[in-house]
């Protein structure tokens, strides 16, 4: 049931594969264990996608898919992951890591001068300490809510399956 779920949203690997920005990757691309759905590779795909999503830097779907590679993770489901960051989370999410990369190194939380360049030397260290800690928290959370749903609905398939299996043995004594 799971894997249902995550077939009708992952892209084929032939839209994959003919992503400009994923040409690159080439043959790597190709590999059927890169586009493989069972729980630990759909797991490891959604905790890479969450986690290169929160890195405040471009080429999310190139760094997802090269690390979707290394850890032969699946393919798709690591780069439409990383998709969670977009120009209407972006501010947010980004605002929240430099909140909390601000509160842990004890700086101030001043106004900033977006006018000028001297606010990426402000903001970076926080930043990006904010973003490691949050991209490895929502990782984590990803992971085990990808695990869980998972089990749950091969629990849930299998209860049915043993309750279609009683009506079957049911119906088949209750004739004899």
């Amino acid at each position: 049931m799971a894997k249902k779920v995550f077939k009708r949203i992952m892209p084929s690997p032939h839209k994959l594969q003919n992503n400009r920005s994923l040409k690159m990757l080439g043959k790597w691309a190709t590999d059927p264990n890169l586009w493989f759905l069972n729980r630990s590779c759909v797991a490891t795909a959604v905790s890479i996608g969450l986690f290169v999503g929160y890195i405040p830097l471009p080429g999310h779907m190139i760094v997802a898919a090269i690390l979707a590679i290394l850890f032969r993770a699946n393919l798709a489901i690591a780069i439409v992951s990383c998709w969670v960051v977009n120009p209407l989370t972006m501010i947010p999410m980004f605002g929240f890591a430099y909140a909390i990369g601000a509160s842990l190194l004890g700086y101030s939380f001043q106004d900033l001068d977006f006018h000028s360049w001297q606010v990426l030397l402000d903001v970076w260290q926080p930043l990006t300490l904010g973003c490691l800690i949050c991209g490895t928290f929502l990782a984590i959370i990803g992971n085990l809510l990808v695990r869980t749903y998972w089990r749950y609905t091969v629990a849930k398939s299998w209860e049915e399956r043993q309750v279609r299996r009683s009506i079957t043995t049911n119906a088949i004594e209750l004739a004899d």
